[in-house]
């Protein structure tokens, strides 16, 4: 009897103390990143120097995966469905795991159960941007000519579903105007129409119109964020400018499969806020107007879990469905 309680007890020990060893014997091989958009966007630019230096710090290769297609669900379902061992990885953000739940009848994961989060470590405000022949010089009057011009100010967005609509829909919601809604394929033919005056307004990434507002080709009336950026101080926060406590801001995050072990995904967000405190990152992120943010794996769960309920809520009232 003895034998076998002593035998229970190596055993119990061993798998309690396995996780743990095993993190820190980890990385042991290369790790794979799943990007689920094309190469060369936006995730691209804030991922890539930040595993960089995760690489250079395990010693380790880390490998880029696209895997672009359905507003990035085929990239976040493969990474759900991977090993949870710590050695892929996916590169989540606003859109395909918190605003496609809340549009597309179907969608093949679960972002709050079949996913560790391991941190949030960039995030990017949108601006509210409009044509100089718009007869609004801030966010109070563009409300005042909206209303007095019901369905007659149109905003251009990114496509059905897109971050961008759902911004221009909350701040309809929030501020009781109806505008008319002009999708595009995209950013860029999205952006060309509104310096053409082909569409009035737009919320877009502040590394997209912040050129343009260099330029004087758009007006920008406010930034969707908590606080005003640095790269724009002065740009008011639609907060602060008549809309209190409106935000639209895409964060960019790394997670694990469901299941990897905490030992893991606490190692790798070490290694997150690491990246993020070298000069070379954090400027790069400033070039792009994204902020490093660097949370724990509980609060970004957090985030995760509030932005599904968000913007569920705002699909449900504006009546957004995929097309």
């Amino acid at each position: 009897m003895r034998s076998l309680q002593f035998t229970a007890i190596t055993i119990s020990a061993f798998l309690v103390f396995l996780p743990s060893s095993y993190a820190q014997g980890y990385p042991a091989k290369p790790i794979r990143v799943i990007n689920p958009y094309t190469p060369g966007g936006g995730v691209d630019a804030l991922l890539r120097p930040l595993i960089q230096k995760i690489s250079e710090s395990f010693k380790q290769g880390i490998l880029v995966e696209y895997r672009p297609g359905a507003n990035g669900m085929i990239g976040a379902d493969a990474a759900a469905k991977s090993a949870p061992d710590g050695y892929t990885l996916l590169a989540g953000t606003t859109g395909a795991l918190t605003m496609n739940p809340a549009i597309y009848a179907k969608v093949p994961y679960d972002p709050i159960r079949d996913f560790v989060p391991i941190s949030n470590f960039a995030e990017a405000a949108f601006l509210l941007s409009v044509h100089p022949s718009v007869p609004a010089k801030n966010v109070k009057e563009l409300i005042a000519l909206a209303k007095a011009r019901p369905n007659q100010l149109t905003y251009a967005s990114f496509g059905v579903g897109s971050i961008a609509q759902f911004g221009a829909e909350l701040f309809s919601i929030m501020t009781g105007v109806k505008m008319l809604h002009v999708p595009y394929k995209g950013s860029v033919p999205a952006v060309t129409d509104l310096v053409a005056g082909r569409v009035m307004l737009i919320f877009d990434s502040m590394q997209s119109q912040m050129p343009q507002v260099r330029a004087n080709r758009v007006r920008a009336l406010g930034i969707a964020a908590a606080k005003r950026s640095p790269a724009a101080p002065e740009i008011p926060t639609i907060s602060e400018a008549g809309v209190p406590g409106f935000e639209l801001v895409s964060w960019y995050g790394l997670l694990a499969p469901a299941n990897t072990p905490r030992e893991i995904a606490a190692k790798l967000r070490g290694e997150v806020v690491k990246a993020l405190a070298t000069p070379e990152v954090r400027e790069r992120f400033e070039t792009f107007g994204s902020e490093p943010v660097g949370n724990t794996p509980e609060a970004f769960a957090a985030q995760i879990r509030s932005d599904v309920t968000k913007w569920a809520k705002v699909a449900r009232a504006a009546n957004i469905r995929a097309e």
